[in-house]
């Protein structure tokens, strides 16, 4: 969890009015499932700090459970620079080194935490903070496979946190453990060696995964089942910030696997959902109610994934 610092538009070193949000994998998934209308908690650590207020403060707002969130008196709120611009990459500077989050513990992931849960969702992000992150990571697979819940991984590999190998080497394991997965072609790429298509059936035949949803280059998406295999183009439309895009599809997705929607229809609502993430600045300002997912949906026909001939 960071609390995000950014000014659209303009280089960062040349910044000078920033723009405070929040920013994070898990806790990203967490409020665009909460505006979805699902009851969503988040576990993690902030710091007893004005920063770790904000967090927490928009995440409730959003509707998500941070009862069992950690304030931590002895480490900061991790901090993230960035600007954002569609036409050029991305400029990110985190500071997450000695941060609250990074002290996450297996101590922290109670069997109370997860009651009632049907669906952990976990990050590669959290696991490459630290050992301990990364102990706590396997904890909360082991208490979620305790409770009947799902366990749902996405890796958003992030080259500042580790090279190639310690990505493969710490993240690579956690695909073949979760039950669903939504994952960048180049992700699967490169935690699983060869083409993302051959590793997605892979994870079918060798791991516990269901289902994997594949996020491809020209930002189509395709899921990949034991019962077949489903395409959805993205949807046309004028993004102002693209970052955030894969949390916004994750949670459209999760939502309505929760749901019980077919394959079909789950990477239309994901695709909506994450068109509409990109034409608002930061990471959740635009994720959409249900209702708004599905007005919006409605425009531009109802979805339109396909089974690839």
């Amino acid at each position: 969890m960071l609390l995000m610092l950014a000014e659209p538009g303009v280089p960062l070193e040349r910044a000078t009015h920033f723009r405070r949000a929040v920013a994070g994998a898990e806790s990203n998934v967490a409020a665009g499932l909460a505006r979805l209308g699902h009851p969503a908690r988040w576990l993690g650590r902030v710091g007893a700090d004005p920063a770790g207020d904000a967090v927490l403060r928009e995440l409730r707002a959003d509707g998500v459970d941070v009862s069992y969130a950690v304030r931590d008196p002895e480490a900061p709120t991790g901090l993230l620079l960035r600007d954002s611009h569609p036409q050029r990459a991305i400029d990110a500077q985190y500071y997450r080194t000695g941060s609250a989050g990074s002290r996450l513990t297996p101590a922290q992931i109670v069997p109370e935490a997860l009651h009632g849960a049907r669906l952990v969702h976990v990050s590669g992000i959290t696991p490459m903070l630290s050992r301990s992150a990364a102990e706590a990571t396997h904890r909360l697979i082991e208490v979620a496979r305790q409770a009947g819940a799902a366990v749902s991984l996405d890796p958003s590999v992030r080259e500042n946190l580790g090279g190639d190998h310690a990505w493969i080497r710490t993240v690579g394991p956690l695909l073949r453990e979760a039950d669903l997965v939504v994952a960048g072609e180049d992700e699967l790429e490169l935690l699983l060696g060869g083409g993302a298509d051959e590793g997605a059936k892979a994870l079918l035949e060798l791991g516990r995964a269901g289902t994997v949803v594949v996020k491809r280059r020209d930002h189509s998406a395709t899921a990949v089942s034991r019962e077949g295999t489903w395409r959805h183009e993205p949807f046309a439309v004028q993004v102002a910030d693209p970052v955030g895009a894969g949390d916004a599809f994750a949670g459209g997705w999760l939502s309505a696997w929760l749901r019980g929607a077919p394959p079909e229809r789950a990477l239309a609502e994901a695709a909506c959902v994450a068109a509409l993430a990109v034409q608002a600045p930061a990471d959740t300002d635009g994720l959409p109610t249900a209702a708004l997912r599905d007005r919006t949906l409605a425009m531009f026909g109802g979805g339109g994934a396909h089974r690839p001939g």
